[in-house]
């Protein structure tokens, strides 16, 4: 249970750290889409380890293999599956694991839910899961940009305490994809990196703020009450490994303003069109887009794997 995301387009992710492989199938993808193993492997290779001095040092290809659902280059609107499969695969490295909790870990967790666990790695709550996501990913935003022209970015705002200066509403991937770190202020990104190698050295490690922005989105996206659509983009991303707060809009910056200054006031632009001043809703109100851009944050604990000698027990409590 709990690895299936999504009703129309729904996704299934599987595979653990260290097993055979990563992946996922999808449901719900439209028929004749065209979409190749290549523009889903550059979404795969932007999210690959080892391909900078700032990531896990662990070595993948992250190959994808398309098992199911395409034909000749389209999709058939049969189920999906596609594969990763694991090569550097170093289970001699965790032996010790096999009864040591480590700590902010889910090893504990996963052992007082099934009794056993994967201990080569984390398993399924391994970060590496998220491949599954980023190639479902890659086939979700060109249905979205063929079928309505939506356009999604996203980049690093904040590390520890270094936080970005960027506009949301035109910043540009080729900008977030312009240093190691993703972020599109290139001076506060020199920051990050050098903040993260001094901690790195350290044995430590950091946490900080994702910012995404989505353009050109319909009005009237959404559901109220239990499925609205804030409510549906916080259980995608806090499902993320290491996800730790969500905001929308304002966010939690919002409380520090009174009604007056935090409603969006209504306006009729130059085309007829209604639109707010501000966007302090974030492209959402009462669960339904309004036709503004969605601009959403998520915070990421700082990496749980780190070099330093901590405190802990094994799993019969010694």
């Amino acid at each position: 249970m709990g690895n299936t995301f999504g009703h129309l387009f729904r996704i299934t992710t599987f595979g653990e750290s260290h097993g055979g492989g990563v992946g996922v199938v999808i449901d719900g993808c439209p028929p004749q889409l065209e979409i190749s193993a290549e523009e889903i492997q550059v979404e795969l290779d932007r999210r690959r380890p080892g391909q900078s001095k700032i990531t896990t040092p662990r070595k993948e290809t992250d190959t994808c293999e398309i098992v199911s659902g395409m034909f000749q280059g389209k999709t058939l609107g049969t189920p999906i599956m596609i594969m990763v499969r694991n090569k550097d695969t170093r289970p001699q490295d965790y032996s010790e694991m096999a009864q040591t909790y480590r700590p902010s870990h889910a090893d504990a967790t996963y052992d007082a839910k099934y009794g056993i666990r994967n201990w080569q790695g984390g398993g399924r709550s391994s970060a590496r899961e998220t491949i599954g996501r980023v190639a479902a990913g890659a086939i979700a935003k060109k249905i979205l940009a063929q079928v309505a022209g939506i356009e999604i970015v996203g980049y690093v705002k904040r590390i520890q305490n270094l936080e970005a200066i960027v506009e949301p509403n035109s910043v540009t991937l080729e900008q977030v994809e312009s240093n190691i770190v993703r972020c599109p202020d290139a001076e506060c990104a020199a920051r990050m990196v050098e903040l993260i190698e001094q901690i790195g050295r350290s044995g430590n490690s950091l946490g900080g703020v994702v910012e995404c922005i989505a353009r050109n989105i319909p009005k009237g996206l959404g559901e109220p009450v239990f499925d609205k659509l804030e409510a549906d983009l916080a259980k995608g991303v806090m499902s993320l490994p290491a996800s730790k707060g969500f905001e929308i809009g304002s966010g939690f910056a919002g409380t520090m303003l009174t009604g007056s200054e935090h409603n969006d006031e209504f306006y009729t632009d130059e085309t007829g069109e209604i639109r707010t001043v501000t966007n302090r809703s974030g492209g959402i109100q009462g669960g339904i887009t309004n036709g503004e851009n969605i601009i959403l944050r998520v915070a990421f604990k700082p990496t749980a794997t780190i070099r330093k000698q901590q405190r802990t027990v094994t799993s019969t409590g010694e």
